[in-house]
Parts: C-alpha cells; structure tokens; sequence
C-alpha cells in the first residue's frame, strides 16, 4: 500500500462495500477507525444513489486503542442487527484496523447471531478493491449457496455487477433482453439486486453469465465446481463480442442463438466512406483488464484504429492482458502508478486515449483526447440516460463514445483554421452565449507584441519557439499538434537548436516522415 494523489482502487474493504451496497437485505460491519467512513461519499456523489451503504462502523478513535476495541465491535454488530434485522451480515476490518487484529470473523461467531455471519479476510496491504469485491461476493455465496432443482425453463444468472460499477445497471438491462430474445430467462442478478435468499437460489439457473471476472470470476469457478454451473467467457462488449457471446450461451442452453443486429449503427459505419477519417487513428487502451481487452477488439476489428499501446492496474489480470498485447504486437504496460500512465503516453503520442478517468486528466495535460471505457471513473460517467457497454445497445453507446473525441476534434481543428474569420476568432466568444461581450482584438497597451503569438508555452525552458513557427504549428489539427511540437523540440534538441523557425518546423516534418 502506497499514498498517492490519484488511486486506480482503493483498498479492498471498498469492493466489499460495493457488494454489499449492491445487495438487499444483506449488512456490512466494518472495523474501522474514525475516518475510514469517506467511502460513502462514493456511492452517494458520485454514482448518485437513492440510499446510503448497508454498512455499520465502529469508528473506534485513538483514545479507545487503550482498552478493548473488541467490545466496541461486539456492540456495534449487535446494534446493527437489532436496526436493519438484515437476512445475513458480513464483518471485517478496514486496512487501519487490520493493524490492530481485533479478528472481526473471530468475534462474530461468538455473538450468537441467529443470522448468517460471513466473515472476511481481506489483506489490505497486499490486494485492492477488485480483489475485495470478488473476494466478498465468492465467500457470500460459498456460505448460502446451495444444490437446488433447477427451473422449468433454461434460465442464466447474471453475475459480477456491484454498485459503483461502471455501466452496470444499464448492462443487467441489455443483457436480460439478449437472454429473452434466446428464450432464457433470468434466474438471479447478483450481486447487483439479490438478497440472501436469491443467493441461496443462485443453483436453479442452467448457467452463470460471467459479466465483469474482477467482481465475479472467483464465485463462478466456485459453482462451476460445486453445483454444476458453467459460466461464459466472452464479455459482450462489441458488435463481434455479442455474435461470439450468442454462440457461446447457445451452445451450452441448446437455445437457438438469436441475435437483434437491427439496432446497430456501427457496423454500417465501420463500412461507409465517412470512417476512412478514423482508419489507421493510433489509440492506447488502459483500465481495468475486462475492459482493455474488450475495447482493443473493438478498436481494431471494428473501427479501424491502430491499437499502439494496452495495460491493465489490476495486477490479477496482468497475465492474459500481457498475452494480449503479444497478439496486439506491443509491450503490456501493467502498472497502478497514474504517473507511469503519464510517460507511456507521451512516448506514444496517441491520437487517441481510451481509459478511465485518470487517463482523462493526463489526456487533458498532453492535449490528447480521451474516452472513458473502464472504471474508476467521475459523476459525469454514471449518466441518468439509458447507456449500457453490452449488447447492441452497449455497441451503439460505444461507437459514440470512441467517434466524438476525434470528430470534434476536427471541428476543433477546422474552427481554427477560420481564426481570424470576423465569426470565430478568440475575442468573438462561444456563439452560443447570446450575451457574450467581445474581448478587444488589440493588446492593452504596453503589452509585448509577441505574447499573444504563443498558444503555448514552450515544453522546454531552453527552446524559444519563434512567432511564425508557433503560427505555423497552429495550422496543425489539435489532436496531432502535441505530438508534432515534441517531435520538433526533440528534432531541435538532437541539432543543438534553442530556437525553432519555420526552416527548422519543416526539417522536422520530413526528417519523421521518412
């Protein structure tokens, strides 16, 4: 474990939060010291969710460290159960109280709860949030699930969705659709909306469908073993993911494999002349691992895109994201340090970033635009609209969200050309703003006259950009005009030129150009 600005995963107790928030009728006991309740900031801002998380704290403080911090887990497990009467309840520590081995699981069995309690063993300073999540979900169902005769009809469980999960509730909805259009109904969804007792029923489904393997993939393999269950392996994120998802569930049901394609746009597009634009455009892909995988597929098989560079933060999925990368011709880049992130990217100069919301941050610092397609992400990625990333929908969502950056990038490009246009120049204002007062076009006066030629200023102290390069330079489109700056202070710099002229541009052009 490590401080940091900016954190991919927090630690695992937040994945069991996610769980258990996803859950009805199910509480979380968490021993934790005054100051580890922030979590619930995260579903109540940021998802923006109607109820706060089932969890109860022992918020002990540095004066209780002195006498029996146990006795204030004991009681606050009583009272919790004595408020919600939950259906079962989970106990565990938070990473700052793992220090003090209170042994929650330990405790709670010697409190004669006539409920299930789960206890959780979570290492806090070796493993992060996903781990948690799927940690928490696998010793919940260990604990209720049982052999039960199975339904009537070919039915599936959609397992892996959690609260705070990126797109999660819309994907339940696109996916049962899928199922019903092959004649398979839903048995159970869970995490995301189950109780104790829909757990309990999880063995009546004909198979399980594997959503997301960082929250579910361990409670799967489980039931695979211990009551017949099989459960998918394609992710059906993607035109070609949905065919092969189809195929995959039809093969296991026997259901015949039926597929809506009526809906979707990307396919027409991918094949149209407008996407030439998009063909060849050099993207990276970061997040968490399910998501990487998906969207590379996604970016070169159906949008035409060069995939430069991939990798993943979560570390248990470190070995089939660097498989991929083989395939994909590049060098997996598996790390959680955002900064890391940072420098691969600007080696690569991308033309385009698809990641989280970190990779939106670094976009924004290195003038790159970025698509969000994995979690963590910000408010803004949990939209109130109907917008899943599965199922032909999802495809749809997707073709807007990898097309848009780039597209208004060249409008971004085009209304620079028209710079000086009486219409667009930089003092006429957002034409939208009915109420804009026009800055005025001249300097105040004793300003110096090249300030306002430099858009940017220079990368590097030691290299002075002249005005008529720095005009030049703006007649490069904004997603490449980064990368084209660089490449020509590098060029500069190789030369042992402080100062760059429109001569020196022009070098740099054809010397990366052969």
């Amino acid at each position: 474990m490590k401080l940091a600005v900016w954190t991919y995963e927090g630690p695992p107790h937040v994945g069991a939060m996610r769980v258990a928030t996803a859950m009805k009728g199910l509480h979380y006991v968490l021993h934790a010291p005054q100051g580890d309740t922030y979590a619930d900031l995260l579903f109540t801002m940021i998802e923006r969710r109607d109820h706060r998380p089932p969890v109860t704290y022992t918020t002990f403080q540095a004066r209780d460290l002195g006498s029996d911090t146990a006795t204030l887990f004991r009681e606050a497990a009583h009272a919790a159960y004595d408020r919600f009467a939950p259906q079962a309840m989970v106990v565990g520590a938070s990473c700052t109280a793992e220090l003090i081995q209170d042994d929650p699981g330990g405790l709670a069995e010697t409190m004669g709860l006539p409920i299930p309690v789960i206890p959780l063993e979570l290492p806090s300073y070796q493993r992060k949030e996903n781990f948690g999540a799927d940690e928490t979900f696998f010793q919940i169902v260990r604990a209720l699930a049982r052999p039960v005769e199975k339904t009537a009809r070919p039915t599936a469980n959609l397992i892996g969705a959690t609260a705070l999960g990126f797109r999660h509730r819309d994907d339940l909805t696109e996916l049962a659709a899928m199922l019903e259009e092959m004649g398979i109904g839903v048995n159970v969804t869970a995490p995301y909306d189950a109780t104790p007792a829909d757990i309990a029923r999880l063995g009546a489904a004909h198979v399980n469908v594997l959503m997301y393997p960082e929250t579910g993939e361990a409670a799967c393999r489980w039931m695979e073993r211990e009551l017949g269950l099989p459960f998918t392996k394609t992710v059906p994120i993607g035109v070609g993911a949905c065919r092969d998802f189809v195929a995959e569930l039809a093969a296991i049901t026997g259901q015949p494999a039926r597929l809506d394609t009526s809906r979707l746009r990307l396919p027409w597009y991918s094949s149209s002349v407008d996407s030439t634009y998009l063909t060849g455009k050099r993207v990276f892909i970061f997040g968490d691992g399910t998501h990487v995988a998906v969207m590379a597929r996604v970016a070169r098989d159906e949008m035409g895109f060069e995939v430069a560079g991939l990798g993943c933060y979560n570390r248990e999925q470190a070995r089939p994201i660097r498989a991929l990368a083989r395939d994909y011709g590049v060098e997996a880049l598996i790390t959680d340090d955002y900064l890391d992130v940072e420098q691969r990217i600007a080696e690569l100069a991308p033309e385009l970033i698809l990641g989280t919301q970190m990779e939106r941050h670094i976009g924004k610092r290195l003038g790159i635009p970025c698509a969000v397609i994995s979690a963590p992400v910000h408010v803004q990625d949990f939209p109130a609209r109907y917008s899943p990333q599965m199922g032909p929908e999802g495809a749809n969502v997707l073709f807007d969200t990898l097309v848009h950056p780039l597209v208004m990038g060249l409008e971004e490009h085009l209304l620079t050309m028209f710079r000086e246009d009486f219409e667009f120049h930089d003092a006429a204002g957002p034409s939208h703003h009915g109420g804009h007062a026009p800055r005025p076009l001249s300097e105040p006066e004793g300003a110096p006259a090249e300030a306002a030629e430099f858009s940017h200023p220079p990368q590097s102290a030691e290299i002075l950009w002249h005005p008529a390069a720095e005009r030049e330079l703006k007649k490069i489109p904004f997603f490449v005009r980064g990368k084209a700056r660089r490449n020509t202070e590098s060029f500069a710099a190789m030369r042992g030129q402080h100062e760059i002229d429109i001569d020196t541009l022009y070098e740099a052009k054809a010397h990366y150009a052969r």
